[in-house]
């Protein structure tokens, strides 16, 4: 850390917004639309709004709710205040969120109305106010000054601005390099959620990293929000930093299926694209699959010059999908289908695979499609270091250990998790296993926590045997375990076999078929034995991995 200066998240954001102040910032997708000034002037009130209910600096607030602009406000109002911000993911359950508001300790809950049917102020004692998020109306009041300082909130607002409100009027609270800026809980595929505490330094970083990478990225820049807000890679990528450069941030508001993605990226034409796999590996799949696997494409792109024009026309009907205004598709948050990388490299299309994790706000390793290797997710990031726990790190696989200004202070509340997050000399444990070649890129293998031991003692990873599965045809997502043999679990899109003319039997029928297809790309150690298939999709994290633990089997 000691080439890294820090400058104030909250004064950046400031300096964004007084630059910016007619410029759009954040709208919902066929919806509502926000200039900054107008973000400014909500974030004002809330402020006013936590001041008249005695919320203190350090105090927590917690934001529950789908993605839209109120979402970027409250945010943004409880950082620039000096308040901790808590975002939850909407999709939990009633009873993971009254847990993770009261481990929180927040005072104040930001909720859709939706998500609050389900809850109950009484399962969370320590909260001040509950606020509908859309509105910014009050459910809940601990007292009637709360409820006071809400129908009066234009009055306050009028006193303290007689004149007007300008760009001159803001100022931010300034924070430091190791204050608690956020806790954001991850709901990781191994158990139940820890609550990681980020501290400015690791947002100014990743800010940081961002603008560094991307310097073609401005105030005209538009992005589409389709992740998660309230989990870091969306949060950082989609949205802050985007606020710290003058950019319009599209929220998605819905979830993300290809065809509202098509559509958003159609209409907005974004400038950068940020996704996760599942998400990219499903528009491949809904617009170039078919034509790749048809028989006469297949013969002319093994022709000499015939081949190359194939892939152009594919690279311009796949670049045009994501709406061909786009520097680089940006994938992170898990493994990328290595068939489907491979090819995305051979047709030249321009996407990169980072590594991160929630711990670190989220960056760990890039590189640009221009500098990539295939199946690596590139070197240590701005600001970062990687190394291997191994005695030969480009050849023998071991534990990815990360240093740097993005590392968190801890879990909050967890001092037994803390300790064991990092080594004695302070470096992180990443729990991933991986390798680094001589130019420094980094090739993941798997979670050190997914590994199944082989019969003969062979470390088998999962997802590299449900990268092969996963490229099949009618194939949604799979999860290989350990059930007396390696057994395929298999989540098939029904919905285009129907389309086909297949329906449930035959088509589980026809995966079944395929299984001494995919045993043949893989060692013997590592066959699959079995196969079983989902009648529903898997559980999921807030960056679409599957909760691996919850389809363990005692072996």
């Amino acid at each position: 850390m000691n080439d890294f200066t820090f400058q104030s998240v909250n004064k950046l954001i400031e300096k964004s917004f007084q630059e910016n102040w007619d410029r759009h910032a954040l709208s919902n997708y066929q919806g509502a639309s926000l200039c900054y000034r107008d973000v400014a002037r909500r974030i004002e009130k809330l402020h006013i709004a936590f001041e008249k209910c005695f919320l203190h600096k350090e105090d927590r607030v917690a934001i529950c709710s789908r993605n839209q602009v109120n979402w970027g406000v409250s945010f943004l109002a409880t950082i620039t205040y000096g308040a901790v911000a808590v975002p939850i993911l909407h999709e939990f359950k009633s009873g993971n969120i009254h847990y993770l508001v009261n481990h929180s300790e927040a005072k104040v809950l930001f909720v859709d109305d939706v998500i609050w049917e389900g809850l109950n102020p009484d399962e969370m004692p320590n909260l001040y106010a509950v606020v509908q998020i859309n509105t910014f109306k009050l459910l809940y009041a601990r007292n009637s000054r709360i409820t006071e300082a809400r129908e009066h909130m234009n009055e306050y607002f009028g006193k303290r601005h007689p004149n007007s409100f300008e760009p001159g009027d803001l100022c931010y609270y300034k924070d430091s390099p190791n204050e608690l800026a956020m806790i954001n809980y991850t709901s990781g595929t191994s158990g139940f959620s820890k609550g990681v505490m980020i501290p400015y330094r690791a947002l100014y970083s990743n800010i940081q990293f961002a603008a560094h990478v991307l310097p073609m990225l401005n105030n005209t820049s538009n992005v589409v929000s389709m992740l998660p807000s309230a989990h870091m890679y969306g949060m950082m990528f989609e949205f802050l930093f985007e606020m710290t450069i003058g950019a319009h941030v599209h929220f998605l508001t819905r979830i993300p299926s290809p065809k509202i993605i098509m559509q958003a990226f159609e209409e907005v034409k974004p400038n950068i694209i940020i996704a996760v796999p599942l998400i990219i590996e499903k528009v491949y799949k809904s617009k170039i699959q078919k034509i790749v696997e048809k028989g006469s494409v297949k013969t002319m792109l093994r022709i000499p010059v015939v081949d190359k024009m194939i892939q152009k026309k594919i690279r311009t009907e796949l670049t045009n999908a994501f709406g061909g205004n786009f520097v680089e598709v940006i994938m992170g948050g898990a493994a990328f289908n290595k068939e489907i990388e491979k090819f995305f490299w051979t047709i030249e299309f321009p996407y990169t695979v980072g590594y991160g994790m929630t711990e670190c706000a989220p960056i760990i390793t890039y590189a640009s499609h221009k500098d990539k290797k295939l199946y690596s997710c590139g070197k240590a990031a701005l600001n970062m270091q990687i190394r291997i726990d191994s005695p030969d790190p480009q050849n023998i696989e071991g534990e990815i250990q990360a240093f740097g200004p993005n590392l968190p202070l801890g879990y909050f509340k967890n001092e037994e998790a803390t300790a064991a997050l990092f080594t004695e000399d302070g470096w992180l444990r990443t729990g991933d296993m991986g390798v680094i070649d001589a130019d420094g890129y980094l090739f993941i293998r798997g979670r050190s926590k997914c590994m199944i031991l082989g019969p003969n003692g062979q470390n088998i990873y999962p997802e590299e045997l449900e990268s092969v599965i996963n490229s099949m045809a009618y194939i949604v997502d799979s999860l290989v375990i350990e059930d007396g043999g390696l057994t395929a679990l298999i989540y098939p899109d029904y919905h285009q076999g129907e389309l086909d003319g297949m329906g449930r039997p035959e088509l589980e029928a026809h995966l079944q078929s395929l299984l001494p297809q995919i045993n043949k790309d893989l060692p013997n150690y590592a066959q699959i034995r079995k196969v079983e298939f989902m009648p529903e999709d898997f559980e999921r994290t807030p960056k679409r991995s599957i909760k691996r633990y919850l389809y363990q089997r005692n072996k």
